[in-house]
């Protein structure tokens, strides 16, 4: 499953638009479209109904968005933990001895 399709997805549903959603991922709005309809197609299930003012979830995308939103949040904590700068640093200290420092 692409994670692109399920983050597309999910700021589809909280934005309530397509092409806000394609604003804010720095995206075309044709781009969202398409990865919603690959996730549509995937699932074999319509996740939105399209209005004139945006989209709107359907049964199956209400049911769908928690689980979506968990796999958005948890793919952004995996890459979060390989970044450099994330990890705490580790120091080995080799000697025994340790000089203090002189102020």
């Amino acid at each position: 499953m692409d994670t692109e399709g399920l983050r597309s997805f999910v700021r589809a549903a909280e934005l309530g638009q397509v092409r806000r959603a394609a604003d804010e991922l720095g995206v075309t709005q044709q781009a969202v479209s398409k990865r919603i309809a690959a996730l549509e197609r995937e699932l074999d299930v319509r996740l939105f109904a399209r209005t004139a003012r945006g989209v709107e979830l359907t049964p199956d995308g209400r049911a769908f968005l928690p689980h979506a939103r968990s796999v958005v949040a948890a793919v952004g904590r995996a890459v979060t933990a390989v970044r450099p700068g994330s990890r705490a640093l580790r120091i080995d200290v080799l000697g025994l001895r340790s000089a203090q420092a002189v102020v």
